[in-house]
């Protein structure tokens, strides 16, 4: 039997191809539960304190906004954890496309290294080599 040769590899992807899909927009409801319960937390102690600034408020205030800032700082730090999940797909994805195409995704084709301006009238040493080669011998 004859074999059939090997199917063609399908084409390289576009060089910005290698992105991790962005979150979708953050609902008012989850604004709220994220932000809101802390809030009204740290809020209600402040009336706490306000309406009785003797013993009980200033307990209900340490209480409620101890609390609500608990809440605030968890969700700071879970949002900074997710972030960080995020940021790590990201990285693997652009080992992938090295592994494929032997290149950093977010490399360019442009000049590599240090591109140097001269002002006018400044002569190298290699202008100088070129124009030496330029004269007739004599």
């Amino acid at each position: 039997m004859k074999e059939s040769p090997a199917p063609d590899p399908p084409p390289a992807p576009a060089r910005d191809a290698p992105s991790v899909p962005d979150t979708p927009p953050t609902s008012a409801g989850m604004l709220i539960v994220r932000y809101g319960i802390g809030g009204v937390m740290v809020l209600a102690g402040i009336i706490m304190l306000i309406i009785s600034p003797s013993g009980l408020g200033v307990e209900g205030f340490g209480m409620a906004v101890g609390g609500g800032l608990a809440v605030l700082l968890l969700n700071l730090l879970y949002r900074m954890g997710v972030s960080g999940d995020r940021e790590r797909e990201q990285e693997e994805e652009a080992r992938r496309y090295f592994d494929v195409h032997g290149e950093w995704p977010d490399e360019d084709d442009g000049p590599r290294g240090r591109t140097w301006r001269l002002a006018p009238g400044v002569r190298t040493l290699e202008d100088e080599i070129a124009e030496q080669e330029r004269r007739p011998q004599r």
